[in-house]
Formats: structure tokens, C-alpha cells, sequence
């Protein structure tokens, strides 16, 4: 298996595996070190039917989880590279748990399929600062973007 198939199976086999992400219907995107996002419009996305527009709590998760599965991507990779290219198949990523998370609402989502990335800023041994952004039609023009401090979990000895 290439580094590039089990890497995305990783990724496939963890969006399958969390509810909430198969509810919102993520997509993850892998393009050498970075990860894009994609959050299918759906109608049961929509929190105010009268714009419409999409539920900013829809909209949080999907920037807090692009921040994670960037975080668990770069663990992957990390991993790789340190048991010489590759995963073992019994692996098993250490999730990042979100130690405080602050949302810029910037402008209403549209009922249109929305994209996301996670900058990893600063990444130290236990904690690492994410700044994800999120867009719809133009990049530079946010819907939303988030600001994270994430607690690494450490692995077993």
C-alpha cells in the first residue's frame, strides 16, 4: 500500500467511523501536506429558512473538525516517516481534543457546498494553535474562520 492510499484511508476510515461527520457528509481532500474540506450542501443544514442560510452550529463543527483531521493528518505523516513510509494495519490515530475554539462568523453561508483548511500555526509536543478558514464560492471571501488550541495526545511509552 502507498503512502498516499493508506494516508487516505486513514482519513476515509475515520470520517466513516464518527457520526457527526457522516451526518454532515465530509469529504476530506488530501493534497500533499494539506487537507481540504468539503461539506455537501444538504437541506438539513440550513438554520434560517428564510435567507436561507446555514446553521452556524453546522458551520462550527465542520471548521472544528477540518482543524482535527488536519492535526491527525499530520501525526499520519509524521508516523510514516518515522516507521519508514508506512502505517501498521492495526493503526490507530490519538485524536487532538479541543482545548478552546473561537468562531468568526463572517458572513451567511449560502445553501451551496462549502470548503474548509486548517493552517497549523504553531505545533508543539502537547498542544497545537489552528487557525481554519472557510469559504464558499471565492476563497478570499470567508464565510467563517475559527482559532484553536488543541491538546495532543501523547502516546503510550
Amino acid at each position: 500500500m502507498t503512502e498516499t492510499s493508506a494516508h487516505s484511508d486513514l482519513l476515509d476510515g475515520l470520517s466513516s467511523s464518527i457520526p457527526y461527520i457522516r451526518f454532515l457528509g465530509l469529504i476530506f481532500e488530501r493534497r500533499g501536506d494539506e487537507i481540504t474540506a468539503m461539506m455537501p450542501y444538504k437541506p438539513d443544514l440550513i438554520g434560517n429558512p428564510f435567507l436561507p442560510a446555514l446553521h452556524g452550529g453546522a458551520t462550527g463543527a465542520f471548521l472544528e473538525i477540518t482543524g482535527v483531521m488536519q492535526l491527525v493528518s499530520d501525526t499520519a505523516l509524521q508516523d510514516m516517516a518515522a516507521g519508514g513510509g508506512a502505517l501498521p494495519d492495526d493503526y490507530i490515530p490519538a485524536m487532538p481534543k479541543p482545548i478552546d475554539i473561537t468562531f468568526d462568523y463572517l458572513r451567511s453561508g449560502k445553501p451551496i457546498d462549502t470548503y474548509a483548511r486548517a493552517i497549523v500555526q504553531r505545533r508543539g509536543r502537547r498542544i497545537a494553535n489552528v487557525r481554519i478558514e472557510a469559504w464558499q464560492e471565492e476563497r478570499a471571501k470567508l464565510i467563517a474562520a475559527a482559532h484553536g488550541n488543541f491538546l495532543l495526545s501523547q502516546k503510550a511509552p
